[in-house]
């Protein structure tokens, strides 16, 4: 069967299974909708937290940017497995017995506050459309490669079908889909893996086969680090960023994990507390499968990649460089017309052009896999995309219809009203998404970082001393939001997109990279919270008492 006939069928049976699923499971309520009426069993919630966890910038992206990066791009793994712990284990507990599902809605009512709930409406809603856009990206990644169709129109057909199983289902159908996606993606990320480590080197568990030998008895990794020397490149496992930068990074992505919000409410689709601990440690060895195997696929992906081109002619390269070079993706000009292919770091020699987003996606087919392999990882690589998209787009729906609508502009609306104002929030969602997806600011996994940055910088502060300091009031609160936010939008927009002057990496500030600032705009947070919280009101004694008895354990 063709390549193309491959793909088709199971892109085609894996969104029949999604959209099924989504018509199955239609909610009725808003309590369905929002957290699938507590209703789901901590192995699904851990598989369903996973696969909302697992992002495009985790299938696509991560390898990618690993395999260019070398051991600067460790911080990624360590940034977003060591988030996920400290949210887990730190904050959820908590705010799951404090009851209130969205990240507004506690800022709202810990603050004892409107104006801090509509910050944080505000905070949500940045994060949350930063962060789809690279989702939309992936999607309209692999739309374009693999089912041959531009990248803005494979945005648009993804569009469409996020929003009929998150419009329709809510959080109900987006778990039970994404339960469905976890198993495609997982199956599909780790089947290539497999098949290249056993070609490599023999050994079929990826993990362990890039660190062995390869079949010419040279051990991968300094393969790639000899490789890399006589291209002029860094070697892999050295790194070339400051270890400020890359602690910056690392604790970034840490934080704004334990902030992101359409994680956090994931602990509220089970019954108990204690179902929340459960699916917590599930979810972690789900998401361990694929973060433990992507800096395998990272050092197969490059070594096989700088074989097969550097150096070669052009017009002898296999069929997976051209069906790349269409997608604009991967661009060679041949700058001395000798026909040869320059890949080196040089950027006066170097004639190829890589998008880091097409390693993973292209490594099958670079190494020769059969071609339901390639349709497979194609299948894995849109539910990826698709799953988180479809949890931030409920985040967005949430934000909108519960805590502005519900809980500031008219607290009397029905229940019904409350339910058509979710959906059409989520409709309006999607279209920005699409925009956001068809001019994103950067690589997949770089625009996620951002996201990241920005719930660092807003929400971690607001929600640790929420619980963790009952002396924190709402000025404080309020005004390191603020703060902690704007800052860290001036510093991306400003380095990202040239904005306010624009500035190269040597104008950072101490060297501290977009994707690490988010560290320094919450440590400002914090400073801006204390220090005004120590000039004004202490919070009401009922808030006060309320924290005391959320910090009580929970034997649930």
């Amino acid at each position: 069967m063709s390549l193309q006939l491959w793909i088709w069928l199971m892109v085609g049976v894996t969104f029949t299974l999604y959209i099924g699923i989504a018509i199955w499971s239609k909610a009725g309520s808003t309590k369905e909708f929002y957290v699938a009426g507590s209703g789901v069993s901590p192995i699904a919630n851990g598989m369903a937290t996973a696969a909302d966890w697992m992002s495009a910038a985790s299938f696509i992206s991560m390898a990618g940017l690993i395999s260019f990066m070398g051991y600067d791009g460790s911080v990624y793994l360590m940034g977003w497995t060591g988030g996920y712990v400290l949210l887990a284990l730190l904050l959820a507990p908590y705010l799951r017995k404090f009851g209130k599902f969205t990240v507004p809605d506690f800022i709202g009512d810990r603050y004892y506050s409107d104006t801090a709930r509509v910050v944080a409406v505000f905070c949500a809603l940045i994060i949350s459309f930063t962060y789809v856009a690279g989702q939309m990206r992936g999607v309209g990644l692999v739309f374009s490669r693999y089912l041959e169709v531009d990248i803005n129109t494979g945005v648009i057909i993804g569009m469409a079908i996020v929003l009929f199983y998150a419009v329709l289902g809510g959080m109900k159908g987006i778990t039970y889909t994404q339960v469905a996606q976890y198993c495609v993606l997982i199956f599909a990320f780790m089947v290539p893996a497999i098949f290249i480590s056993i070609q490599m080197t023999g050994n079929p568990i990826p993990q362990i086969g890039f660190g062995s030998q390869g079949t010419d008895g040279i051990y991968l990794l300094d393969k790639l680090d000899s490789l890399s020397r006589e291209l002029g490149f860094h070697e892999y496992t050295s790194g070339s960023k400051s270890k400020l930068d890359v602690f910056f990074i690392t604790a970034a992505l840490m934080v704004g994990t334990a902030g992101l919000p359409h994680v956090i409410v994931r602990f509220f689709t089970v019954q108990k507390v204690s179902d929340a601990r459960k699916s917590a440690g599930w979810a972690l060895l789900f998401i361990a499968i694929l973060y433990t195997t992507a800096p395998a696929i990272a050092v197969f992906a490059r070594i096989n990649l700088i074989e097969t081109v550097s150096e070669k002619r052009y017009d002898e390269l296999p069929g997976w460089f051209d069906n790349w070079e269409k997608t604009g993706l991967l661009t060679f000009d041949d700058k001395n017309k000798d026909g040869l292919v320059q890949y080196v770091a040089d950027p006066q020699l170097n004639e190829l052009i890589i998008d880091r987003d097409i390693m993973v996606m292209a490594n099958p087919e670079i190494a020769e896999l059969p071609n339901w392999v390639i349709a497979l990882l194609a299948a894995g690589a849109l539910a990826a995309a698709l799953s988180t998209a479809a949890g931030l787009l409920l985040v967005i729906s949430a934000s909108v219809s519960h805590d502005l609508i519900k809980k500031i502009i008219k607290p009397d609306v029905s229940e019904k009203g409350e339910l058509i104002a979710a959906r059409v929030s989520a409709f309006f969602a999607v279209l920005l998404a699409g925009y956001f997806g068809i001019n994103p600011p950067g690589f997949v996994a770089a625009t996620v970082a951002l996201a990241f940055g920005l719930a660092a910088a807003s929400f971690f502060p607001a929600i640790v001393m929420g619980i963790f300091y009952k002396r924190m009031n709402k000025e404080g609160a309020v005004s390191g939001m603020i703060v902690g936010l704007f800052l860290m939008l001036f510093y991306m927009t400003k380095f990202k997109f040239g904005w306010f002057g624009g500035g190269t990496s040597d104008e950072w500030w101490f060297g501290v990279s977009p994707e690490g600032f988010g560290t320094f705009a919450m440590l400002a947070n914090f400073i801006v919270s204390i220090t005004i919280c120590q000039f004004t009101v202490a919070p009401p004694k009922e808030i006060q008492e309320l924290v005391e008895n959320i910090r009580i354990p929970s034997i649930e």
